[in-house]
């Protein structure tokens, strides 16, 4: 069993131990120390990182017969000692990712109390994120209530009590005010901040509630119905608070705004955007028409089963082309053409690869639009579907010249 220093002393950066395993594991070695100072992932807690000796360690593992390993990517440099079992080993921990982790953690553990104090609401699970951390909530909260409860974990933070870190038995523990009922039995490590939560945790946490600095709740979303909450705290929460005024600094920038007006200068310019798109969509549809019109003049002649278009003594009009449009221009021209009797409509765009094509039919021609589609899918490729009169699909990997001579051949397959 490995003795964890962490336990006892989570600033610990650096500490000098004696090799009982070496195992290779591809290009990498995992090495097992008599003691050690690296956190293993654990209790939503990712592992340190830093050196043993001239080797990185790129994870620690807490194995089940209470050993830690660490994965390393090297045994050692050239002209540097390997590591070998019996030999004694330097170690020196990441120390900006630890202090990083503390001061995460503690401040979970310091908004989790908070939300139990004041509404009574316990937190199902904690994960610390790279970027963020979450807490899911058991139930969901306002935005008053969530205010409310970051303000008095702030309280807690700026009082700077002491965080303190003691061992118990199960039995013990059993009668002290813990916030959640323990996961084990056994001796239970306890992290106690002063006057206001008790919690079992094996993680690394700070020595006062000043080292977390600052809690912000970022965000916040339903969760198997409870809640989510996105929170960041200390050195995150400053690079948080940079990137968002980074990001108003800009926007007041390109609008020309006080960052007070942001709201409504967005909100203003959403409806004219809305209001333009309204006018641009009508205008695509006037020029789809003529554009239309002028396609439709163009169509070639094709046979087809008698019964598919009786109207038209077996045969219909086929408008296949190439088209400079997107999804909705080809949608668009393609209604417009078909709209009149007697028209088959095959149109792929010249935007840029993957091509998009769209198939249409005029309601007195009852050839299958998707079933032509998905035969040019089947040899194309792409995504896309519809139904008998109209269907559109995109991705395909092929020219439009390629594309418009498989759908003739498909129309020529439906007679």
């Amino acid at each position: 069993m490995t003795d964890r220093l962490y336990y006892l002393d989570p600033y610990l950066r650096a500490f000098d131990a004696t090799i009982e395993r070496v195992e290779p594991r591809g290009d990498l070695a995992v090495v097992t120390l008599d003691r050690t100072a690296f956190y293993p992932s654990s209790g939503g807690q990712p592992f340190d990182t830093g050196l043993l000796g001239a080797s990185r360690v790129v994870d620690v593992v807490d194995e089940e017969d209470g050993s830690v390993v660490h994965v390393v990517e090297h045994a050692g440099d050239a002209g540097a000692p390997s590591l070998q079992a019996g030999a004694s080993v330097h170690g020196e921990i990441d120390w900006p990712r630890r202090f990083d982790h503390m001061q995460q953690h503690t401040g979970q553990h310091v908004l989790s109390a908070a939300f139990d104090h004041l509404f009574n609401v316990r937190t199902v699970s904690f994960h610390l994120g790279a970027a963020v951390s979450t807490i899911d909530l058991a139930r969901e909260m306002s935005a008053a209530e969530i205010a409310a409860a970051e303000a008095e974990a702030n309280r807690i933070v700026w009082e700077d009590r002491p965080v303190g870190i003691r061992f118990a038995t199960a039995e013990e523990a059993a009668a002290m005010p813990l916030r959640k009922e323990p996961a084990r039995g056994g001796t239970l490590r306890l992290i106690d901040v002063e006057g206001f939560d008790l919690s079992a945790c094996g993680g690394t946490h700070v020595a006062r509630t000043g080292g977390i600095g600052v809690i912000a709740v970022a965000s916040w979303e339903r969760f198997k119905g409870g809640q989510r909450l996105s929170f960041l705290c200390g050195g995150r929460a400053l690079g948080g608070y940079h990137a968002l005024r980074d990001s108003v600094a800009s926007a007041v920038r390109l609008l020309s705004v006080l960052p007070a007006e942001l709201p409504q200068t967005i909100e203003r310019l959403q409806g004219e955007a809305k209001a333009q798109q309204r006018l641009l969509g009508g205008l695509q549809t006037e020029l789809a028409r003529y554009r239309a019109e002028e396609l439709a003049a163009a169509a070639e002649e094709v046979s087809v089963a008698p019964e598919a278009a009786a109207a038209t003594g077996g045969t219909a009009r086929l408008v296949a082309r190439a088209v400079d449009a997107d999804a909705l221009g080809l949608k668009a021209l393609a209604s417009a053409i078909v709209s009149k009797p007697g028209y088959i409509v095959v149109l792929v765009s010249l935007s840029g690869p993957p091509v998009v094509a769209a198939v249409a039919r005029s309601a007195d021609v009852h050839l299958s639009s998707q079933k032509l589609l998905s035969a040019l899918q089947a040899t194309f490729g792409g995504r896309g579907g519809g139904k008998g009169d109209f269907a559109q699909g995109g991705g395909m990997n092929g020219s439009p010249e390629a594309i418009l001579a498989a759908a003739r051949q498909g129309i020529r397959a439906q007679q």
